[in-house]
């Protein structure tokens, strides 16, 4: 726990039920056997298909940005290896959802295969779609909050439409983490983070 501890200490965890998440939440649980042994390092570690787990860092900050509460439907786009699926099933609990969108086959089942572990699945509280995350999720919006793990050119002008009024976005674009809130139909408010570093969000 000394990486949870260094996060807190730091002043990256800040919220009770983030950190909460955190503990219960264990990252080995996420990582492909070569690389488990190095679970409690503070960097983005790979996972194959050119994809990679975040750094813990920046998931802790991603998390404190989007503020999930109990009761959330949220939009979890780029979901790779299912770490930020079931730590936002977590604090969403079981009156909430999670859409976990990934659009490499192989990594949708790895991360299902992954976040099953704590039978998120199973009740029902994380659905796994195999799908280009740009284009958000129809069936299940509007959505209270998106997070995405890729970086984009821009906001998808579907994350925009499919977000409630009050909603929170948090996305890198480029290099930077942005945060937006959908002040009304077409108002937003944005709020730029830079200096990190993420893959590119993969479009059809």
């Amino acid at each position: 726990m000394a990486l949870l501890d260094d996060l807190i200490k730091r002043g990256w965890l800040k919220t009770e039920k983030i950190i909460k998440a955190f503990e219960e939440i264990k990252r080995v649980d996420f990582l492909p056997e070569n690389v488990k042994d190095l679970a409690e390092l503070n960097e983005a570690l790979p996972i194959g298909r050119g994809q990679t787990i975040s750094q813990p860092l920046v998931v802790a900050f991603m998390l404190e940005l989007l503020k999930p509460e109990k009761g959330d439907k949220i939009l979890d786009v780029g979901s790779g290896s299912g770490w930020t699926s079931a730590l936002l099933a977590h604090i969403v609990g079981k009156e909430g959802k999670i859409i976990a969108i990934e659009i490499i086959p192989e990594l949708t089942e790895f991360g299902k295969k992954n976040v099953k572990k704590y039978n998120f699945v199973e009740k029902g509280i994380v659905k796994f779609v195999c799908a280009d995350g740009s284009r958000g999720y129809q069936d299940e919006a509007p959505f209270d909050k998106i997070l995405a793990s890729a970086s984009a050119r821009e906001i998808p002008k579907a994350w925009k439409e499919q977000l409630k009024i009050g909603g929170r976005i948090v996305t890198p674009i480029g290099s930077s983490i942005w945060f937006f809130l959908k002040k009304s139909d077409k108002e937003f408010e944005g709020t730029e983070y830079p200096g990190f570093v993420f893959v590119p969000l993969i479009e059809r």
